[in-house]
């Protein structure tokens, strides 16, 4: 199965003080190209990564990674529904079986979290820490359409995901899967 990783990384970060895309953790290391790397490391083929906030100063950290595509959700105040929406559609012409999402402000999912997520197979699966659903969340080429769709608000994929039978992929033991919200 290819996959395709899709970064959401648009958002404001109104409680972090700062777009979380251009966020760096005390080592000095950028969440944006941090979070890039772990998809490529768990088996995502390629990334596309969808920007908001700060747009120009988050791409330019991305910058001479020719196997980065970058897309602009020109809706991302809307929320998250509308970064998701764009990168989907940004998808269309891809060569992937599915997409895998994840979320920029998760620093200590790990490419070990995404591989498990990824070897479940499933056409829709999704990392749980302590059996509470979380992201990544692998997406089959066959739901992108219906996940397009429904994205609304910061729900994403939410309500998508709860009127189907998706596959929950335990990863507790290896994250938290916590989003940081705050320094």
């Amino acid at each position: 199965m290819s996959v395709h990783g899709l970064l959401l990384a648009a958002g404001a970060g109104s409680r972090m003080g700062m777009p979380k895309a251009l966020v760096r953790d005390d080592a000095g290391v950028s969440w944006l190209t941090r979070s890039v790397a772990v998809l490529r490391a768990g088996g995502c083929a390629a990334v596309t990564v969808v920007l908001g906030a700060a747009a120009d100063e988050a791409a330019a950290l991305l910058a001479g990674d020719d196997d980065v595509a970058v897309v602009r959700s020109a809706d991302w105040a809307s929320g998250m529904g509308a970064s998701l929406a764009a990168g989907l559609t940004s998808l269309a012409d891809v060569d992937a079986d599915a997409a895998l999402v994840h979320l920029v402000d998760l620093p200590d999912v790990t490419a070990e979290v995404v591989a498990r997520v990824l070897a479940a197979g499933a056409p829709l699966a999704r990392a749980s820490y302590d059996g509470k659903p979380g992201h990544p969340v692998l997406l089959g080429r066959e739901h992108w359409a219906g996940v397009i769709e429904s994205a609304a608000g910061d729900q994403g994929a939410r309500a998508y995901l709860a009127s189907r039978e998706v596959l929950l992929v335990e990863c507790g033991d290896l994250a938290t899967g916590v989003d940081v919200d705050r320094r």
